[in-house]
């Protein structure tokens, strides 16, 4: 029988181990809140997490969670793609915790955000395109004076 919880161990021990090859991922523990993509040009994966916004910052979040909603059309290189997501994605971190907001780091984890796309706004990065500058110069703007 082909049982891998429990494997014929009725095998010589000095036979060869057996080697299996799989297609794809193989999973030895649960998984839960996991998303996989294999075998692809490309891939936008998206999800939502419902988290509660601290007071005060429901018009932060919501221009947060519009520059993420318009990131893959944006234009941007893949890289500055990624970094401006992780630091959109810091941002509501920031703003979702459980413990009080601290404005300090909200205005760090803002801080870094524009950081993320001053250099495709002023057009620094090499092959950006007039749309994306455009997409970060005003991007830029909305994050500006909000905290």
């Amino acid at each position: 029988m082909n049982d891998p919880q429990n494997p014929d161990r009725s095998q010589n021990a000095d036979s060869a181990p057996e080697v299996r090859r799989y297609d794809g991922p193989v999973f030895n523990h649960s998984v839960s809140h996991a998303q996989f993509a294999w075998n692809n040009e490309t891939v936008t994966q998206n999800q939502q997490t419902n988290t509660t916004v601290a007071p005060g910052y429901e018009e932060l979040a919501a221009r947060v969670n519009e520059l993420i909603r318009q990131l893959p059309g944006s234009g941007l290189a893949e890289q500055d793609r990624q970094d401006t997501q992780d630091a959109a994605e810091e941002v509501l971190a920031e703003i979702t915790r459980p413990e009080p907001v601290e404005e300090g780091r909200v205005r760090r984890a803002l801080t870094t955000l524009r950081g993320a796309l001053a250099p495709v706004a002023t057009g620094v990065v090499a092959g950006t395109t007039v749309g994306a500058q455009e997409w970060a110069l005003a991007a830029i703007g909305s994050l500006t004076g909000v905290v």
